[in-house]
């Protein structure tokens, strides 16, 4: 039976660390890789590198300096309306359907040291781009087979970090995040594949900070998703935390996710 890959990794700047990305592609072999924080212009995304990597067709959501999304593919993308999430119009979403499937790529907001909407904007900008978030899904047609994947910065459940009850009041596993998130998912019926094929209490991280040795203390989250819509989710047979990555010389503080459906 034919598959598809779907890959989702933060990058953190995609022409600093063309080379993991190259490694990775030619290890891993995904159809698709959705990509976050690219950090660049649309006119500055390599797309020469990323064709000589069989990734020919890109969708790049770019923007100068910060944030900046990336769909790239084996296979034709058809660029489709994108969902208005950020209500500071910054580059956080690119939407495409591959191979019958539509596919969100979200960079959602980290939201700053503090978790609190009144004094830290970055915070409160993050809980409305969440709010966004469950108002389209709510409201989007059900039956076509989607997934929502990327960096979505919040770590929802007890297993996904490395200490529930020392990270209740750190952005990115504070309940006013975690309820939100899990309100986005119910109101698009969404699975969490990675949940459902690695359920609790197996601890799955793909973020681990640049402070200290990450690999010694592990004190990792789990910031990066891929959800799909019920009946594609049936069709997920495997899902990986790739960690080579992460000690790879100057690396991206997050690792790739992958996921394989049958088509």
């Amino acid at each position: 039976m034919p598959h598809i890959s779907i890959a989702t990794w933060n990058i953190n700047s995609v022409r600093v660390r063309a080379d993991h990305i190259a490694r990775f592609v030619s290890e891993h072999q995904p159809d698709v890789l959705c990509l976050q924080e690219i950090k660049c212009r649309n006119e500055e995304f390599p797309s020469k590198a990323f064709s000589s990597m069989g990734l020919r067709y890109v969708n790049v959501i770019g923007q100068k300096g910060s944030h900046g999304v990336a769909i790239a593919s084996k296979h034709p993308l058809q660029v489709i309306q994108a969902p208005t999430l950020c209500p500071r119009s910054e580059a956080r979403v690119a939407a495409v359907a591959a191979k019958g499937i539509t596919i969100h790529n979200l960079y959602v907001p980290a939201g700053g040291e503090e978790p609190d909407p009144v004094g830290n904007d970055k915070f409160a900008h993050k809980l409305e781009v969440l709010a966004r978030m469950k108002a389209h899904y709510a409201a989007a047609p059900k039956g076509r087979p989607t997934l929502l994947v990327g960096d979505l910065n919040i770590a929802p459940g007890e297993h996904d970090v490395w200490s529930h009850k020392q990270l209740l009041n750190v952005v990115s596993h504070t309940p006013v995040e975690t309820e939100g998130l899990e309100a986005v998912r119910a109101a698009g019926d969404f699975v969490d594949v990675a949940r459902a094929l690695k359920p609790d209490p197996e601890k799955l991280y793909s973020w681990w900070s640049y402070r200290g040795d990450w690999k010694t203390a592990n004190r990792g989250r789990r910031l990066d998703h891929i959800w799909a819509t019920p009946g594609l989710a049936e069709r997920c047979d495997r899902i990986e935390f790739i960690g080579a990555p992460r000690g790879w010389d100057r690396p991206s503080d997050h690792i790739p996710v992958m996921a394989r459906f049958s088509i």
